[in-house]
């Protein structure tokens, strides 16, 4: 085996351990004892310790079993390798390892954000080495690929919603379906924080007669490449140049500054990039 491998595997197994880590105490500490289940096969392994008193990450681990064998057909070896990193590594910390430390008995809304955040990083540092903690993320995925008509997103959001909607029965207490959905929000963003981070930019689209000077301005100003695309108005018929140009968030308003100084006519589209890569962004990867 190569030595970049081995470093990539290396980097794989800490990254997981340490995301799997940050999971299971957010929810260990703060949102089990706030009697809150935020979705996915967690979300159900808390319902069951509720209810029978069986330890979540066994639970855990024993409902992910047969997930993973399923997975392990449609899925890959690599991405099952590293959720079987996560899926075992959940139930030593949150079982075993963290069992030392007292969880939080305060502010449930506190505990909901703290524990949103912790889960969201843990997440995202795991998605981040193309893996998964288990459960409805290989469940999610099976039913992309079977019907790809239905979003991934979508997908994930429904089958957590079952699962809030069931907590409500057991809680006997809608608060901890409201609770579970702040969790899911707070989390959710932190995942793309962490997965995308400093990534994430603007896509300006722009239609001037003065597409030259406004290019030149770009690149001298800014030491950004643009990319000229020929159009046609579909009323006038006309052929016109549309400048298009990726940007990281904070240099927007200077490119937006400079159009207005040189064509304080011209037309903007601007819309949000959830990640850019390449030359002058981050380099392009394998997909971690």
């Amino acid at each position: 085996m190569k030595k970049y491998n081995l470093w990539e595997i290396l980097v794989d197994v800490v990254l997981i351990l340490f995301g799997t880590a940050a999971y299971s105490l957010g929810l260990y500490y703060f949102i089990t004892p706030s009697n809150v289940a935020p979705g996915g096969v967690s979300g159900i392994s808390i319902l069951i310790n509720f209810v029978s008193g069986l330890p979540v990450g066994v639970v855990n681990a024993a409902i992910n079993v047969p997930l993973l064998l399923i997975g392990w057909r449609f899925l890959g070896k690599e991405f099952i390798w590293k959720t079987l990193l996560s899926v075992v590594s959940f139930t030593v910390f949150y079982d075993y390892i963290f069992t030392f430390v007292k969880p939080y008995q305060g502010e449930k809304l506190l505990a909901c954000l703290f524990g949103g955040v912790l889960m969201g990083i843990g997440l995202g540092l795991v998605f981040l080495r193309a893996g998964s903690t288990g459960g409805m993320d290989i469940v999610n995925k099976l039913l992309n690929r079977r019907f790809p008509h239905i979003p991934l997103g979508r997908a994930t959001m429904l089958t957590d919603l079952v699962v809030i909607a069931f907590s409500i029965f057991v809680f006997r207490s809608i608060e901890s379906a409201l609770y579970a959905i702040i969790v899911i929000f707070i989390s959710s963003q932190l995942i793309d924080m962490v997965v995308y981070g400093g990534d994430r930019g603007k896509l300006v689209y722009i239609f001037s007669p003065h597409y030259e000077d406004i290019s030149d301005g770009i690149i001298r100003n800014l030491g950004r490449g643009a990319t000229l695309l020929d159009g046609e108005g579909a009323y006038t018929g006309q052929q016109k140049q549309v400048l298009m140009c990726a940007l990281r968030n904070n240099e927007y308003h200077k490119v937006k500054k400079l159009v207005h100084e040189i064509d304080p006519n011209a037309f903007m589209i601007v819309s949000d990039a959830s990640e850019v890569a390449g030359e002058g962004f981050k380099p392009i990867d394998s997909g971690r």
